[in-house]
């Protein structure tokens, strides 16, 4: 009985990190469609299918790329925010 609880909470702890990690990165790829939306002046469809077709050509996740603009962003320009 206490395995099984043990097991069941083990599952639960993981799904939990396995949705907060997609959570963060729908969050991530948000701003980087955002800053190409801005920068490019695409819709945000247009901004989506770019950052996907690049994580597609290059193999990674598109929250990996998103994180890659995000940061690029944030070293080349001023913050977001001001």
């Amino acid at each position: 009985m206490a395995v099984s609880r043990f097991n069941a909470f083990s599952r639960m702890a993981r799904e939990l990190e396995e949705v907060r990690g997609e959570l963060e990165s729908r969050k991530v790829i948000d701003r980087a469609k955002g800053i190409l939306m801005k920068s490019r002046g695409l819709s945000e469809e247009a901004a989506y299918t770019l950052l996907r077709k690049t994580a597609m050509n290059q193999n990674r996740k598109i929250g990996d790329i998103a994180q890659s603009l995000v940061t690029a962003a944030g070293l080349l320009g001023p913050p977001e925010d001001e």
